[in-house]
Order: structure tokens, then sequence, then C-alpha cells
């Protein structure tokens, strides 16, 4: 290592050379932050999940039928028939799939209408086909919405990934509060006009019902008793008519429990020719019920038809009235799209609302809303895996700024200097220069979008205990040499040489060891932030350290004594 310590020697010997270190690793510095707002570098709370299996949800208009959903997935079925990865296929018509992991925040337990479907889908083992199940439903996404979503028109078709961190709704979740049910949904629907005009955002879904007419068949109890029937009767006829009923039991051998015998019309008999009024009149009238005196009564006249309005579900939280807006990204950050559908929105919503932004210590990104005309209150809230990323981010931020602040008061103690320990920290805190490129790096020789994630925010602060560790082996053995009565610069030099090889030899054991998980889809972040951040630790070590070292009055002989 003797050229290192001529290096060192030439370097510490010139002003312009020391400060040009200096420069130049500062420029690095800045450079490699400035790789996030120009998006060299994207940000998310962990990266796609390649699983062995998804599910496709699929809503038509509140109010379909059983027969235009169908329609609807038997198009989906269809197209995913062509591909040889997916195994098998379940599909489950007016309910949710038996729970699952991704299932057990969405609601699918609540699905009880015709009018909604969901088909789980299995795939060959992951080890085994080259394209995983992100990109895979990344593919068939535009062509299933292309092909089968103007079926029936307002459908909805959502591809749901299993989640590879903590469950959540959707990746972005925007909730609106208000105590107007129906000025809250004016808002819900311009919110998703908003996330569906931006770029990067999929499988947009207000999750409210919506408003339709609907009718009521109320029989008329006096008119049932004057003709001569019972109203259990004019109800087993009316089920019978339009549902269906059990009429009977069926014991067997094979079955603890009585086995019920449903009685059903045609579907030809049970449909409508269409929704009107006078379809449903007409279908009574074709019904006659006998009366105790053996005449035959039909049913339209002893039961009103009623048109009304359906109801929604109301949902709350906090105690307070909300509807959801979901949305996902298609294998991008959610940060930049959050970003830009928050400026759409504080634009569009300033025409006729007093916009202002919810206090920073709660969610800062929320916007509170207060109607100029009526002097309504709402509230616009983000949710969802946009926020469980915020807060990961902000609370791994706190551990590492905690673990500088362990880490330089605990060296202040060792050194009793703040000189020696700044530089130490300064050292340490640089290797993020290497955290940043390395991710960049990445994402070019590799097909997917290689993203800084939570677990690259742990390697970082993995690598502050490392690079402190460098540090410290560089000064103290300088100090000793400087104690021994060695010149300063050479001291700082010839302990740069010396300790050259074991910082090389760990630096090597983390890189080598770290290899194995930077191709792992969820830890490659940790991977490769370990590797590329050791890297930069070794040169920040001995390169950038020892200048600053020079530059310390501390590592004086005489100003060491004084203190």
């Amino acid at each position: 290592m003797k050229g290192l310590e001529k290096f060192i020697n030439w370097v510490l010997k010139s002003k312009f050379r020391k400060f040009l270190i200096i420069l130049l690793t500062l420029i690095a510095f800045f450079a490699s932050l400035l790789m996030f707002p120009s998006k060299l570098v994207l940000a998310r709370m962990l990266p796609g999940k390649s699983a062995n299996t998804y599910s496709i949800y699929v809503d038509t208009p509140t109010g379909s039928s059983i027969e235009q959903t169908k329609k609807v997935t038997s198009c989906i079925t269809d197209i995913l028939r062509k591909e040889r990865e997916i195994t098998n296929m379940s599909i489950f018509y007016a309910q949710g799939i038996p729970l699952d992991y991704a299932g057990l925040v969405k609601g699918s337990m609540m699905k009880r209408t015709e009018n909604v479907a969901e088909i789980s889908i299995n795939l060959t083992p992951k080890e085994e086909r080259e394209e995983p199940s992100f990109l895979m439903t990344s593919r068939l996404r535009p062509i299933i919405r292309n092909s089968c979503q103007n079926i029936v028109l307002g459908t909805n078709i959502k591809i749901i990934e299993q989640p590879s961190g903590p469950p959540t709704m959707a990746q972005i979740v925007v909730e609106v509060y208000g105590e107007d049910i129906e000025h809250s949904r004016k808002l819900t629907v311009e919110v998703g006009n908003i996330l569906s005009n931006t770029k990067d955002l999929v499988d947009i879904d207000i999750m409210a019902d919506d408003i339709y007419d609907k009718y009521k068949l109320i029989p008329d109890i006096e008119k049932i008793a004057r003709s001569g029937l019972g109203v259990e009767q004019v109800n087993n006829i009316l089920y019978l008519a339009f549902e269906g009923m059990v009429i009977a039991t069926k014991n067997s051998e094979n079955h603890s429990e009585q086995i019920p015998i449903f009685l059903v019309l045609s579907k030809k008999s049970k449909e409508l020719k269409d929704s009107s009024i006078d379809s449903i009149s007409s279908k009574l009238t074709s019904l006659n019920l006998m009366n105790q005196k053996g005449m035959m009564v039909p049913l339209s006249e002893v039961v009103h038809i009623v048109k009304v309005k359906s109801e929604s579900t109301i949902m709350h939280k906090d105690l307070k009235r909300m509807i959801n807006v979901i949305a996902e990204t298609d294998n991008v950050s959610q940060v930049y799209p959050l970003l830009d559908a928050r400026e759409k929105m504080v634009e569009y919503f300033e025409k006729e609302y007093e916009v202002k932004n919810a206090p920073f210590s709660t969610y800062m990104f929320d916007l509170e809303l207060k109607d100029k005309k009526t002097g309504e209150e709402f509230l616009i809230r983000w949710d969802g895996e946009m926020k469980v990323t915020l807060d990961t981010f902000r609370d791994l931020g706190a551990a590492f700024i905690a673990a500088l602040v362990l880490i330089f008061f605990l060296l202040v103690i060792y050194y009793k200097s703040f000189a020696l320990s700044g530089i130490i920290l300064g050292g340490s805190f640089l290797s993020l220069i290497g955290v940043i490129v390395g991710h960049w790096v990445a994402d070019l020789v590799t097909v997917n979008t290689f993203f800084l994630t939570a677990t690259s925010l742990i390697g970082f602060i993995a690598l502050m205990g490392i690079s402190s560790r460098n540090s410290l082996l560089l000064i103290d053995f300088a100090m000793s040499l400087i104690e021994d009565g060695m010149e300063k610069k050479e001291a700082i030099a010839h302990a740069t040489a010396t300790r050259a090889k074991p910082i090389f030899l760990t630096a090597i054991a983390i890189i080598l060891g770290s290899a194995l998980l930077a191709g792992d889809p969820i830890f490659g972040g940790l991977g490769v932030a370990l590797i590329s951040g050791t890297v930069a630790a070794v040169f920040v070590s001995l390169l950038f350290v020892p200048v600053l070292m020079d530059n310390a009055r501390a590592m004086d002989k005489k100003e060491e004594k004084k203190f």
C-alpha cells in the first residue's frame, strides 16, 4: 500500500488538491440527491411481488343482472385461456373469493349482488416461468379492459395482486369525508375523474353504490283479506315468481340433515321484457291465486308496485362518514402520480371551494375544502399503500437520525472532540452517495424498474456502523502515530495505507454476502444498498476522511494536550 500512502501524502500537501477532493465529494452527494426529483431513482415501499396467484374483480353497474356479469366474465376468461402460464381458474358469481390475503381488506366478504364476480387465477410455480406475475398483470390489463370493459357500459375491471407487504385496500386510497352524502358523492366522482386522467394510475374505482330506480312489491293486506287470500300465500307466489322457494325436504341415508327441494320457474318465465313498470304489472297479471271460494284472483289486484330510489351503503371511519376512491399504479412509484393528482385537485377545486392544506402534523398531503356558497366543509385524505410508504420512510428516517445522534455523542465521549466526531459522522453519511447511485445502476442493468425501497433504507442505516468503523480505524491509528512523534500529514497517510487492507477485506466480505440478496425481488434493495454503499464508504474513508483529518485541530498534538 506504499502507492496509496504516497498518493494521500501528495493530496495533503496541497490546499488546492484537498479542496478539490472535498468539492468533488460534495458535488457527488448533491448530484445523487437530485436523482429523486429527476426520477432517475424512484422510491417505493416495496417492489412488485411475483406470486403464484392473482385475482380479477368484475363490477358491472349497480342493478345489472347476473347474465350481464357473466358476459363480461366470459370475455375475460376467454382471454386468460390463451395464457400458457395459467394452470386453472375459479369463478365466483355474485360473491367474493373465499377470503385471501388481498381480500381481507378489500371488502370481498360483503359482495352479495348479481353485478359482481371474482376470478381466482392460479399460475405455474414462479421458479418455472420467466415472466413474474406483476408483469403478466401489467401486460394483460390493457388487453382485458379494451376487449371486455365495454360489453356492459360502466363496467369496472380490476386486477388484484397479492401484496408484497402490509395488506391495504389499494396502493392509493382517497377518502372523502363530509356530512352531506349527496355532496360527498359528487366530490368522489370528481376525484375519480381526476385520478382517471392522471398518468400511471389504473383500476380507478369509487367504493360507493350507484343510486338507481327500483320497484317494491307491496301486498295490500285489506284487499288480500277481502279477496279471501292469505298474506303468506301472496308472499310465497311472489318469491316463486322472481326468486324461487323451498317447497319440501328429502331425507337421505348419506346426509345427516334434510335436503331442501327448491322450486324455481324457468329462466324464460322469470325474465321481464324490460325494466318498466308495465312489464312488472304484466308479470303480476299473469299470476293467479285461488281463494277460499275456489275463484282465481290475479296477483296484480292485491299487490301495489311502488317506484323508489335504491339505498347506498354508508361507510364510516373514526365515526365520520366517508367514501373511498381507490387506484393502483402500473409498476411505478406511487409518489409521483400522487403529487400529480393532488396538484390537479387543488387547481380544480379552487373554483368552487376554499382549499387549504391539512395540518402537517397529521397528514401532510390532505386537503380541506370549504364550499364558497354553502360553507360546508369536506376533507380529502390520502391512505392506502402510499400512506404506509410515507409512514415507513418517516419512521426509518427518524431511526436514521436517532442512530446519527447516538453515534455522534458516543464519539464525542470517546474522542472528547466535536471535530473528530463530526468527521466520522460526515464520512458515514456520505455513503448515501453509493446507495443512490447503486440503485440507479441497478435500474439500468435490470429489465424491471429497480426501486429504492424500505429495505434499501434499512441497508443504509446498517452502513452507518460499517462506515463509522472505517473512520475509527484511521483516526485511532493516526493519533497513536502522532503521539509517537510522527508528523501529522505523514501519520494520516501512513494510517490510511496501513488500514486500507482491513477496510478492503471487510468491504469484500460485505459485498459477497450481500450479493445473495441483490437478486431477491423484495430484499434486492437491501443487497444493492449494502454493496454500493460499502463501495462508496471505502472511497470516502480513504480519500475524504483523511483530508478532513488533516484540517482537524484535534489531530494536532499540541491542541490535544490543551484540550
